[in-house]
């Protein structure tokens, strides 16, 4: 799903968080919003999933339904930074929930769990409790939920936090592959994780765009990341 984002600006009381942000993401395209802790990925982020307003600014899908992305929320699917999940259910249980929160139908509900849970390798952990899992799990099964639906635009919150190098390597390749089939934003502070992950680098710092490049042009990925914010 392509998605149109112009002139988006929030403020907290008296400090801007975003200032004009504006991007043209393509269908199938894995973007990365890199920035320093503060720089404003995961108000845009929250912005572009109905959790808060922007005080001006559009943002809508440009596949044809030329809507705000908040009036199709069937098309995204959401992974937040902390992941949160009800420790005490089965993972196969917390799946079901979600998918009747998310308004699938009923009989395709056993399906299309059976389906992610091979998907995202959850298979040899799905009876277990969450609480059991390792992190590198847990954010699987945050992954599992977020694609519940089969959601054209999946938007990613630091989404490699915490994971050990195996569980990292193995994430990594997920999400690439997930990218193969729809439009993925996702934010980092990591360098490394943009360069292995990514099609495009989009630098936010304080609330503005100060660098938008594909990843293929660029020569030296910290080098331009410490141009676009030197004036910290």
């Amino acid at each position: 799903m392509a998605v149109h984002i112009a002139h988006i600006n929030k403020m907290f009381g008296k400090q801007q968080v975003l200032r004009d942000v504006t991007l043209d993401i393509p269908d199938g395209q894995i973007v990365g919003l890199l920035g320093p802790n503060g720089a404003g990925k995961s108000t845009l982020m929250k912005i572009l999933i109905g959790l808060w307003e922007a005080d001006n600014g559009l943002q809508v899908t440009g596949d044809g339904l030329q809507k705000p992305i908040v009036e199709v929320p069937e098309r995204i699917g959401y992974l937040p930074e902390n992941n949160p999940l009800y420790e005490e259910m089965y993972v196969t249980e917390y799946l079901r929930f979600m998918a009747q929160l998310t308004g699938i139908q009923p009989s395709a509900i056993s399906h299309q769990i059976d389906e992610l849970i091979e998907r995202v390798g959850l298979t040899p952990e799905r009876h277990k409790h969450i609480r059991e899992l390792s992190k590198g799990y847990r954010q699987r099964v945050g992954l599992a939920q977020a694609l519940l639906g089969d959601p054209q635009l999946l938007i990613l919150d630091e989404p490699t936090t915490g994971l050990d190098p195996n569980q990292l390597v193995e994430i990594r390749s997920l999400i690439r592959s997930l990218g193969q089939e729809r439009t993925v934003i996702l934010s980092t502070h990591i360098m490394q994780e943009v360069s292995a992950m990514c099609d495009r680098v989009v630098i936010l710092d304080h609330g503005e765009i100060k660098a938008d490049r594909l990843i293929d042009e660029i020569e030296d990925l910290e080098a331009l990341f410490h141009q676009s914010t030197l004036n910290r």
